[in-house]
């Protein structure tokens, strides 16, 4: 059963995180050469955008949270960075600070400004052979310039990438520091995709779930009063995604009208004959949720807080010991502070939009050897065979 969507709530008009105004994602990801990871950034309008973070999971990879405290001084960030890689990829969040520095854009202090760019990581090491190929500053930079990018302009490879491609530079300075070269001798180009797409792109390209192949999804809500809610998810779960009664996909009974209308119940064969044998030890889900309200720095982490009701029913267990569970949340300032009764809506939404990006994540992921996609294991939920 589906549950019930708020009367005269719709998706924005691209149902990704960007219909939330002034925000812009760009995916960077390489793939073969020992790769196969990536990292995604959401970025703010130059004044930046007022942020808070929940971390639930016990193994998180972050960088720049305490800062998100409401009790301390800086009251908004520049970009947040996901990436893959585990602790080594936070270093992508350097080329992120070094793309928003060449353009003037951080916290003003003397001599200068300091871009202030919160990241989290998933575990997705060796996953394309090679344990230490993982995302680094120059990768960063490529998923900086994706976003900078107007959404437009063509052309963005179509995921999942095969080839190497590159974003444009970011800037000069920035071009010249990182070139378009991998460390390990340059073995894999980083690709990119368009900043309303899901599937296993940008931070998501190495990510695994419950034995399924993950990835990024994402997805929007408009409020009756126009009010919009946005969510964008790295999919990289310990647990399951499944629902445990017929193995339909436990997000899209959040969907909103006609969103997943087209999928049907899995047939019980194929349902039955699911047994995965190659969980991961190590993973986590991280992701952004963000209106384009104007709220403080203690709100934005219930917005976050609330996020993790949304994980937690796409995804069982959620927060275990082995995930680093972390959502970023994130106010735009566009549209004036809620009164009580408006927060409240923007908080269930924040829920049930989060569950929706990880059920089109993992509709949008693309299978590999280790990692078969749910469409590839459950082919009659398109109603036949693939």
């Amino acid at each position: 059963m589906l549950a019930e969507p708020a009367p005269g709530m719709r998706p924005g008009p691209t149902n990704s995180l960007v219909d939330v105004a002034g925000l812009r994602v760009g995916h960077a990801h390489r793939v073969g050469g020992g790769y196969r990871t990536g990292t995604t950034v959401v970025l703010a309008p130059p004044e930046g955008v007022v942020a808070g973070v929940d971390v639930r999971g016990a193994a998180p990879g972050t960088r720049e949270t305490e800062l998100l405290d409401p009790r301390n001084l800086v009251e908004r960030v520049h970009a947040v960075v996901l990436s893959g890689g585990s602790a080594y990829g936070l270093s992508a969040a350097c080329g992120v600070m070094d793309g928003l520095a060449d353009a003037g854009i951080g916290f003003p202090v003397a001599g200068g400004v300091v871009p202030i760019v919160p990241s989290a990581v998933i575990y997705d090491l060796g996953r394309g052979g090679d344990f230490r190929a993982t995302p680094d500053a120059a990768l960063g930079a490529a998923a900086y310039a994706a976003a900078r990018t107007p959404a437009h302009e063509p052309p963005f490879p179509a995921p999942p990438p095969r080839r190497g491609g590159s974003a444009d530079a970011s800037s000069p300075r920035t071009a010249a520091r990182y070139g378009d070269a991998s460390h390990h001798g340059g073995a894999a180009r980083h690709a990119t995709a368009p900043p309303t797409a899901s599937g296993s792109i940008g931070a998501g390209a190495g990510a695994m779930a419950g034995g399924l192949a993950g990835g990024v999804g994402t997805a929007s809500a408009v409020l009756p009063g126009g009010v919009t809610v946005a969510a964008l998810a790295v999919v990289n779960a310990a647990g399951s995604v499944l629902d445990p009664a017929g193995a339909t996909l436990a997000g899209v009974r959040y969907g909103l009208p006609g969103e997943f209308g087209h999928l049907r119940r899995p047939d019980p064969a194929e349902a039955g004959a699911w047994q995965p044998d190659k969980v991961t030890s190590f993973n986590t889900t991280i992701g952004v949720v963000a209106t384009d309200l104007t709220l403080t720095k203690a709100q934005c982490g219930k917005l976050a807080g609330v996020a993790h009701d949304g994980l937690a029913r796409a995804i069982r267990p959620a927060h275990t010991m082995v995930d680093g569970d972390t959502v970023f949340g994130l106010a735009a300032c566009a549209r004036p502070a809620p009164g009580p009764d408006g927060l409240q809506d923007v908080l269930a939404a924040a829920a049930d939009v989060f569950s929706r990006a990880v059920a089109h994540a993992m509709l949008a992921a693309t299978g590999r050897e280790d990692a078969p996609a749910y469409l590839d294991v459950f082919p009659s939920v398109l109603g036949g065979d693939r």
